[in-house]
C-alpha cells in the first residue's frame, strides 16, 4: 500500500473559515520521468481558486460579505491567490537529462500551469525547468514568499513601468507621477519594495500613496512603507472618499494598482484618474469587471488592465535580488502546517504584519 502523506488545501475563501481549509492524506506521489518529487519545507498562505463550476468559488471579492474578516484580507492583499512552495528535491526522475540540480538541493517551485491543488508533504513537478535552486543565505521561509506574491508584485511593477515613463515624459522634467497601491498586506509590501528599486533614480519624481483598507494598515503604512496614506473608509461618503485620495496623490492619480478590485473601488479609481490614468488589476475577475466598465473607462480614455503571475525568469530574478540584499522581503511570521486555520484566522483579523508562511516537518526516522 502507497505512503500517505499530510495535505492541507486553502481554497478560494467563502464566508465561512472552516469551508476554506481541508486537512487530507493523500498517497506519496510517484517520480515524474522528466521532473522531481520535492518534500516540502514551507508553503506561502494563499488560497487556490476552485473551478468555475464550484457552488461556493468566489467569483469575485464581491462574493464575500462585506465586512467579514475574509472580505477585508482578500481586499487588503493579505490574502490572495497562488502557490508558493519552497523545500528540497526528494527524487529526480529517470528521464532527468543534464541538470545542475541533485537530490537534498533547496529549492522553490514556479507556479506552472496545473500544479498541484494544495500543499501536501511530497508534491510531484512533472519538469525540472519549474525549480529554480537557492543561495545557501535564503532561508526557506523567506523563500516561499517569492513563488506568488512577489512574482506578481514584480510583473505588476514591470507593467505599469511604461505608463510611468509615458507620465513623466509628458509631464516634463519637473512633473510627477501620482502612484496609487490599494492595500497594506503583503503582496502590496512586496509591490512597494519592488516598485523603489527599479525606479530609484525617479523617486522624487514618482508620489506614492497608499489606501488603507482597515486601521491596522494605517500604521503599517507609516511606519514601515514612509508613504502618503489615504483611509478607504467605507462608511464615508464616495464624494468624501475621491477628495481624500486625490488630496493623498497630490492631485489626480495617474496610475493605481488594486490587486484586489471590486465594483466599488473601479468606480472610485475612474473618478480619481487624470486623463489616459491607467488601473492595474488581478486578472482572477478581470474579464467581468472589464466588460462592465470598459466603456465608462473609455470616456475619459482610462485603461483598465488585468495583470497575471510573472515569468520563470522573472522568479530567478526574485531569488537573486533577495539573496544578494538589494530587494528587502516584507516580514513573515512562521506557523506549523497544522496550524493553518489559526494563520488564516490571524489575516482575517490583520493580525499578521507582511506574510504567513506554513511550515511542515522533517521527515521522522523511520526503521525499516
Amino acid at each position: 500500500m502507497a505512503r500517505l502523506v499530510k495535505q492541507v488545501s486553502i481554497e478560494s475563501p467563502t464566508h465561512k473559515l472552516k469551508e476554506c481549509i481541508f486537512n487530507f492524506e493523500t498517497p506519496m506521489p510517484d517520480v515524474p520521468p522528466k521532473g522531481a518529487r520535492i518534500k516540502v519545507r514551507n508553503a506561502g498562505v494563499c488560497y487556490r481558486l476552485r473551478s468555475a463550476s464550484s457552488s461556493s468559488s468566489i467569483k469575485s471579492v464581491e462574493a464575500l460579505h462585506c465586512g467579514s474578516p475574509l472580505h477585508h484580507s482578500v481586499r487588503d492583499t493579505s490574502l490572495f491567490p497562488g502557490y508558493e512552495v519552497a523545500g528540497t528535491i526528494d527524487a529526480l526522475g529517470e528521464e532527468v537529462g543534464e541538470t545542475d540540480l541533485q537530490v537534498g538541493d533547496r529549492i522553490i517551485v514556479y507556479p506552472y500551469e496545473g500544479h498541484p491543488p494544495g500543499y501536501a508533504e511530497y508534491v510531484a513537478v512533472p519538469e525540472v525547468e519549474y525549480l529554480i535552486k537557492l543561495p545557501d543565505n535564503m532561508t526557506l521561509s523567506t523563500a516561499a514568499m517569492l513563488p506568488s506574491g512577489a512574482l506578481w508584485a514584480m510583473n505588476t511593477v514591470f507593467s505599469a513601468h511604461p505608463h510611468v515613463e509615458k507620465v513623466l515624459e509628458e509631464k516634463g522634467d519637473t512633473g510627477k507621477c501620482n502612484l496609487l497601491v490599494v492595500g497594506t498586506g503583503g503582496l502590496a509590501l512586496w509591490a512597494l519594495r519592488i516598485a523603489r528599486f527599479y525606479w530609484p533614480e525617479k523617486r522624487d519624481r514618482i508620489t506614492i500613496a497608499v489606501a488603507c483598507l482597515r486601521d491596522e494598515g494605517i500604521s503599517i503604512a507609516n511606519e514601515y512603507l514612509k508613504v502618503n496614506v489615504v483611509q478607504w473608509n467605507e462608511d464615508l461618503y464616495e464624494e468624501q472618499l475621491v477628495e481624500r485620495t486625490k488630496d493623498a496623490c497630490g492631485g489626480s492619480v495617474d496610475i493605481v494598482i488594486d490587486f484586489s478590485a471590486t465594483s466599488r473601488s473601479i468606480k472610485r479609481a475612474l473618478k480619481c484618474l487624470a486623463p489616459d490614468g491607467v488601473m492595474l488589476m488581478s486578472s482572477e475577475h478581470a474579464e467581468g469587471l472589464i466588460s462592465r466598465f470598459g466603456p465608462d473607462a473609455e470616456k475619459e480614455n482610462h485603461h483598465l488592465i488585468p495583470i497575471e503571475f510573472g515569468t520563470l525568469n522573472q522568479l530567478k530574478n526574485l531569488v537573486h535580488l533577495v539573496a544578494t540584499g538589494e530587494l528587502e522581503p516584507p516580514p513573515h511570521t512562521v506557523f506549523s502546517a497544522d496550524r493553518a486555520n489559526e494563520a488564516l484566522a490571524k489575516i482575517g483579523r490583520g493580525l499578521i504584519l507582511g506574510r504567513a508562511i506554513l511550515e511542515f516537518p522533517e521527515d521522522e526516522e523511520t526503521e525499516e
